[in-house]
């Protein structure tokens, strides 16, 4: 018993002068923090209050609220929340949120964003940023709590801050994005992958596809499923689909709207005598592009469906994937329908989910 605890007091002394001999920073990383809170698809903006009130914070909504594509009623990209530096000292819990944008004109001594943002830089990057016209930008992680993300956007004078903040809207998106994907993804799965469901779309389709737990099948066929998730807000819902290739002319933008007319036609209706799915082009366009599956060549399409003869509608995804190996098409579509309630994290869950189709 005294060995054990003469062993305690020399382990935790060394351990104090080995945390005492570490730089601040370094100390910094033992500390123990909190785990960060907030929500998909959501980013503080840390700026100071003019510029968020002028013409600058103008630029950031304009860029960073543009509207989601493609939803019946605009839903914007990002939810922005804005505080000043000052206003995060006052509020410790305002440290906790997941993704920061520090936005600020290092020009102005006066600001205090500006303050922050070079104490975080440090001065040999904030030397390189006069120096670097193309330095504009930067990345950190964790500042105040575990699992967070800080985005530096920055600029020496309004003007060039502008700029910046056009020029790096693309790359900043895509970094929220994928930083968001761990989180969409725990919302996609959330309950885990429905085995028997995926071994089902394995044998009649012949695509390995991982459907989550909650969805169930709602009709099966030799070469169509269609999967359900009916909860109190939202129907979800997956239709997938195998069809021969016959030609290039199937992997165009009418070709896949042909494929899920036909098929909204066949089996989605309403209790209304002569009602059925169709695809509404008319109200808003249909985006058609092509993209790499998975190492497959794929149509991506987004729009908005409605019902002939009734009052329902929403926004869908669908995929047209090429296996020209074994002469096949699979059609892979997700849907949803919720009155009243937001859609987009919803479209969101559905595409990281086809992201696991593969053909086999």
């Amino acid at each position: 018993m005294i060995r054990f605890k003469l062993n305690y007091i020399i382990t935790s002394f060394i351990l104090l002068i080995a945390v005492m001999s570490c730089t601040p920073d370094q100390r910094k990383a033992l500390e123990a923090t909190d785990k960060a809170i907030g929500t998909t698809n959501e980013i503080v903006i840390v700026a100071d209050q003019n510029l968020w009130d002028g013409p600058l914070g103008d630029t950031i909504r304009y860029y960073f609220e543009t509207p989601f594509i493609i939803l019946p009623q605009p839903e914007p990209l990002f939810d922005l929340r804005h505080f000043t530096v000052e206003e995060l000292r006052k509020e410790p819990l305002r440290k906790q949120l997941r993704t920061y944008m520090f936005i600020g004109d290092l020009q102005d001594n006066a600001s205090s964003t500006a303050q922050l943002i070079r104490e975080d830089l440090r001065e040999e990057n904030v030397r390189r940023a006069k120096e670097d016209p193309t330095f504009i930008s930067t990345a950190g992680r964790n500042k105040w709590a575990q699992g967070q993300l800080q985005i530096y956007l920055f600029g020496f004078g309004e003007a060039a801050l502008e700029e910046n903040i056009k020029k790096n809207f693309p790359v900043i998106a895509k970094k929220v994005q994928d930083f968001d994907r761990k989180q969409v993804a725990s919302a996609a799965y959330v309950i885990g992958e429905n085995q028997v469901s995926s071994q089902t779309v394995r044998q009649n389709i012949g695509i390995n596809f991982k459907v989550p737990r909650d969805y169930k099948i709602a009709v099966e066929e030799d070469d169509f499923i269609w999967l359900r998730k009916e909860t109190r807000e939202i129907s979800s819902n997956i239709m997938l689909h195998k069809i021969p290739y016959t030609n290039k002319e199937q992997l165009s933008k009418e070709g896949i709207k042909e494929i899920r007319n036909q098929l909204g036609k066949k089996y989605i209706t309403t209790e209304i005598k002569g009602a059925y799915m169709r695809i509404n082009d008319e109200d808003l366009p249909l985006f058609v592009e092509t993209i790499q599956l998975n190492g497959s060549y794929a149509l991506e399409a987004r729009g908005i469906w409605d019902i002939v003869n009734d009052f329902m509608g929403g926004p869908f995804i669908s995929y047209l994937v090429l296996d020209e190996e074994n002469g096949a098409l699979y059609f892979a579509d997700g849907f949803v329908h919720a009155p009243g309630v937001q859609k987009r994290d919803f479209m969101q869950q559905l595409e990281y989910i086809f992201k696991s189709l593969k053909t086999s």
